[in-house]
């Protein structure tokens, strides 16, 4: 029997102008960071600008990644390319934990090796990152609370800003004492700090990709939900794994009492999607438990 509700109750938001904000920003901060090494001849600020020149790549992956789960579905992606977000969120992931890595081994060679740097120019340009940087992260942090995607960027950019604080921080000391170690000690304690937070991006990411449970969504809560719903006696075989960063989907069966078995579903997918936000839900209605042929019944479709 047709249904007349939208299979699609909350579609994701379009990040198209807070990548393209960003991408633009970082790109040109890029340009003049690296003009300002080559001027000065400083391999810090070229280092960096190649560093962040990894950070223009992750936005594009990032940025790919979000119109790709706004396609259509296909014969050959029944679902869509949702999924591209769970890998972007988990490639922006690697790409911040590697980079930390980078980070920490220059630093420990720069303490058994002091260099000497421009601390007036590192100063200037390190402020000018911390302005691209944290409005690139702004332009995400609405968005990052409810889609991994949306968060890796944010976390990328919210971890070069917190570099180039540390950046202008070090170089204000070495300008006021001269001592250069404080360039790589602040260097190391900063990508410390944001190795935690990539680890728990990527655990999560990586969570997502292996069809755990988005962490938004209690399992246990759904379960006792539907099982408080009218004409329901009993809820069993619960799937619920994730399409995409923002989209979740559920299989369940549900042992119902009465016929009005349209009515049930009606209210039931409605349900799922109004209170966890679940607008893909799968639900085998029986009248009896099924046991034991639960694990190898193929179950009936219907798609709020």
């Amino acid at each position: 029997m047709p249904h007349d509700h939208a299979h699609e109750l909350t579609p994701p938001k379009d990040l198209g102008p807070a990548f393209r904000w960003a991408v633009g920003l970082n790109t040109a901060y890029v340009m003049v960071e690296a003009t300002a090494g080559f001027l000065t001849g400083s391999l810090a600020l070229l280092a960096d600008a190649a560093h962040n020149l990894t950070d223009v790549a992750g936005l594009l992956i990032a940025w790919a990644a979000a119109a790709l789960a706004k396609r259509a579905a296909t014969r050959a992606h029944s679902w869509g390319l949702g999924r591209a977000t769970i890998m972007a969120a988990m490639l922006n992931a690697l790409a911040i934990l590697i980079g930390v890595l980078w980070v920490v081994w220059e630093a420990a060679q720069r303490f058994q090796a002091p260099v000497e740097v421009p601390g007036l120019t590192i100063l200037i340009v390190a402020f000018v990152g911390i302005g691209v940087n944290t409005g690139s992260a702004l332009l995400f942090m609405r968005s990052q609370k409810d889609d991994l995607n949306a968060k890796g960027a944010f976390l990328h950019m919210a971890a070069d800003a917190a570099v180039s604080g540390a950046v202008v921080l070090a170089a204000a000391g070495i300008l006021l004492t001269g001592w250069t170690w404080l360039d790589p000690a602040v260097a190391i304690a900063v990508s410390l700090a944001i190795a935690v937070t990539a680890a728990g991006l990527f655990r999560e990411a990586l969570h997502l990709s292996l069809d755990g449970v988005p962490e938004r969504v209690e399992p246990v809560a759904v379960a006792n939900w539907l099982g408080r719903q009218e004409s329901v006696r009993d809820v069993h075989d619960l799937h619920i794994w994730p399409l995409s960063t923002t989209r979740t989907a559920l299989a369940v069966h549900v042992v119902v009492a009465g016929q009005d078995t349209d009515a049930v579903l009606h209210d039931l997918s409605e349900g799922l999607a109004q209170t966890f936000g679940i607008a893909h839900s799968t639900i085998q209605l029986e009248h009896e438990p099924c046991g034991a042929s639960c694990l190898r019944t193929v179950t009936a479709s219907h798609q709020p």
